[in-house]
């Protein structure tokens, strides 16, 4: 395995690693007011969560920016709360392109979460583009898939279940408060 397939597959496992749940459920509640036939928009909040997650890895993993640990613990389930309340409001051209800023903000918040981890694993390579292009590519394709199936059982919900989808994104947006509160008070910030 080359050094690239290693950081893909370490990219890919990070995102579909359920005990970073906490990410794929900002997944979530990014997408849940979308319908089926707007995964373009999808995939460009997505790219922007990407590119925002990359340049806060690569930032954080070559020490230039320092978070504690603590703050970016509260902040993650407070993106994940942002997220998620904004989607019980109207879906406007305005707060569309909002939520590309905010992605690609949230993104580099996540991506602090996640430095920690990628400096002990890239230890003292000499160039760190390489993995960490791989590991971004695998984020990305981890993402992806996520939203790939989201979007399945979201068409079986609509089609065969339930045929409004204001009931799944209010549901989905919902549980996404409760957890992110949970986890907003169970952090060490407070």
């Amino acid at each position: 395995m080359t050094e690239f397939e290693l950081y893909l597959k370490l990219g890919f496992q990070h995102i579909i690693d359920l005990q970073g749940y906490d990410h794929m459920l900002f997944l979530l509640a990014l997408t849940a007011s979308y319908r089926i036939n707007e995964l373009k928009k999808v995939v460009i909040l997505i790219t922007a969560f990407t590119i925002g997650h990359s340049i806060s890895l690569a930032l954080s993993t070559l020490q230039f920016i320092l978070v504690p640990a603590p703050i970016i613990e509260f902040l993650i389930p407070l993106t994940i709360f942002i997220t998620s309340v904004q989607n019980f409001f109207p879906r406007t051209e305005q707060r569309t392109n909002l939520l590309y800023a905010s992605s690609l903000v949230f993104g580099l918040i996540h991506g602090m979460g996640f430095s920690n981890y990628l400096k002990v694993l890239l230890g003292q390579e000499v160039s760190i583009i390489q993995p960490l292009l791989a590991f971004n590519v695998g984020l990305e394709i981890g993402q992806l898939l996520i939203v790939s199936l989201y979007f399945i059982i979201l068409y079986i919900y609509t089609r065969f279940i339930c045929q409004n989808h204001n009931y799944w994104k209010m549901g989905l947006s919902a549980l996404a408060v409760i957890v992110a509160v949970f986890l907003m008070f169970e952090t060490r910030f407070w």
